[in-house]
């Protein structure tokens, strides 16, 4: 399937994507290409609310170019290094709680995660870009954590239900 239909399939019923992604075997370059393609579409989606922020900044405030370059930095230098730390954390605290995956698979889940959630955070950086700080932001917000926490948590408990090579219930 291409990735734009497993996105959508992920909001229809995340285990049996990660399920399939898990049958692939282990591809760590593909991991890494989801992780830094859900960095990139979640950078893309904070340009409308750095652009409304440059253009109601006091004068002598960073210009667009470096709010963007800086955010550039942070989200393809930053963020995949932290998303590592987090999926270990993720697949220590599953170990201990009786979970069976690999440290592939819990990276899996919460890249595939980040990358799935993607089309809210584009929602949420137009919204936070066009209406600006509000309730809608915050209504949008709220629903972007609550749309990545379950899909990460419903990822991560397939890859921690299965050990490596076992074949789907």
């Amino acid at each position: 399937m291409s990735v734009s239909r497993d996105i959508v399939a992920t909001w229809k019923g995340p285990r049996r994507v990660m399920r399939r992604l898990l049958d692939q075997g282990r591809r760590e370059d593909r991991a890494v290409v989801i992780l830094l393609g859900a960095c990139f579409l979640i950078f893309v989606a904070q340009w409308p609310r750095l652009q409304r922020e440059s253009l109601v900044a006091p004068e002598g405030a960073a210009p667009l170019e470096a709010q963007l370059g800086i955010t550039f930095f942070v989200m393809m230098m930053i963020w995949p290094f932290l998303a590592y730390v987090i999926a270990a954390l993720s697949h220590l605290v599953a170990r201990a709680l009786g979970g069976r995956g690999t440290w592939y698979s819990a990276r899996l889940a919460l890249f595939w995660a980040l990358l799935a959630s993607t089309p809210i955070w584009l929602f949420h950086g137009l919204v936070s870009g066009f209406i600006g700080p509000g309730p809608a932001e915050q209504m949008v917000g709220a629903a972007l954590l609550l749309a990545f926490a379950t899909i990460w948590g419903m990822s991560l408990w397939e890859a921690e239900t299965r050990a490596e090579g076992e074949a789907p219930a």
